[in-house]
C-alpha cells in the first residue's frame, strides 16, 4: 500500500540482554523528530480508527503481539478502499511506517498486555488527526 512501509529491524542478543534497533536518521523513512511515546493495549482490545493529516508514524512492538490494520480512503490512490494488515512482535520485529492520510487501528492478539513505541516526525496536535468509532470502517469482527 502506498504510504505504508514495513522494515525488518535487527535484534542484537547478548548474554546481558538485547538491543532492539528502531530508527536511524540516515534511513529513508526518517523525515524529522517530533516525539516518541509508548502505548499499551490489553489482550483482545482494539484501538482505532485514527487518521493523521500531517504526522508520520514509525511503530515497533516491544512487548506482546499486535495486529495493525491500515485502510486507504484516499480517492486518488492506487490502493483506494484497500486494507493492509501487519502483525508485529518480537518474533516479527519490524518497524511499521504509516504516512499521513491513512486510517489505522490495532489490536492486541497475544495473551499479555502489549506495548508499542511510536517515533513521530511532529509533535502531537489533536487538530491534525481524526478519530472514528471502530464500527465506522468494517474490518474487525
Amino acid at each position: 500500500m502506498k504510504g505504508v512501509i514495513l522494515t525488518p529491524k535487527k535484534i542484537i542478543n547478548s548474554d546481558k540482554g538485547k538491543i532492539f534497533h528502531i530508527l536511524k536518521n540516515n534511513e529513508d523513512e526518517y523525515n524529522n523528530f517530533g516525539e516518541a511515546y509508548f502505548s499499551t493495549i490489553k489482550p483482545g482490545f482494539i484501538k482505532g480508527w485514527k487518521k493523521h493529516t500531517l504526522m508520520t508514524l514509525n511503530i515497533v512492538v516491544c512487548i506482546g503481539k499486535i495486529k495493525f490494520v491500515i485502510y486507504d480512503d484516499r480517492e486518488n490512490s492506487d490502493t483506494f478502499m484497500q486494507f493492509n494488515q501487519f502483525i508485529l512482535s518480537e518474533d516479527n520485529y519490524c518497524r511499521l511506517t504509516i504516512e499521513p492520510n491513512l486510517w489505522f487501528a490495532f489490536q492486541s492478539i497475544g495473551v499479555q498486555e502489549a506495548k508499542l513505541l511510536n517515533i513521530s516526525n511532529i509533535l502531537h496536535d489533536p487538530d491534525e488527526s481524526f478519530n472514528v468509532n471502530i464500527d465506522s470502517i468494517k474490518y474487525f469482527k
